[in-house]
């Protein structure tokens, strides 16, 4: 059996990102580990100036306007969203199992990585324009911190990130 592969993830997996995750298996016996966090520690400036460069005004300024995030729903959105990501990778390589990590999202992954000795990350996403701009990213903050390959992919699409 091969060391696992820890994937953090942000969405909900789907098919796209099934046939993403079985080429990188390529048929060995691997586990897959997939981490959600809890709160994906958006900042609000950040998030505005996204939504602008992404021309989603009107998001833009609702997000702006909108207040912080229950904690509760925030953790409840998160298990919603493990458990279709590990029903959408169910039966590849000799495994599929999750949680949701609390803390940081970055901080989880290399937890996870340094606990299984995992020989791989991914981090799939959304894009980002300002952190994949300015390589403040998971996968790049992850990369930094790691001695193994961090895979961005973004999430039901084939692109791969800029790590």
């Amino acid at each position: 059996m091969s060391e696992p592969i820890v994937i953090l993830t942000e969405e909900p997996l789907g098919a796209d990102d099934r046939v993403n995750i079985e080429r990188l298996v390529d048929g060995a016996e691997t586990r897959l580990l997939i981490l959600v966090p809890a709160n994906t520690e958006r900042h609000l400036l950040v998030d505005f100036l996204e939504n602008l460069s992404l021309l989603d005004i009107a998001k833009a300024f609702r997000e702006l306007t909108a207040g912080a995030p229950d904690p509760g729903t925030e953790r409840a959105h998160a298990a919603e969203t493990l458990a279709v990501s590990v029903a959408a990778l169910e039966g590849l390589g000799s495994g599929v199992s999750g949680e949701v990590v609390e803390g940081g999202a970055v901080d989880g992954l290399v937890a996870k990585v340094r606990e299984t000795g995992a020989s791989q990350a991914v981090v799939i996403t959304r894009p980002h324009a300002v952190a994949d701009t300015f390589h403040t990213d998971w996968a790049n903050k992850a990369q930094d911190r790691l001695g193994v390959p961090v895979l961005h992919l973004y999430a039901g699409s084939g692109f791969i990130g800029d790590s």
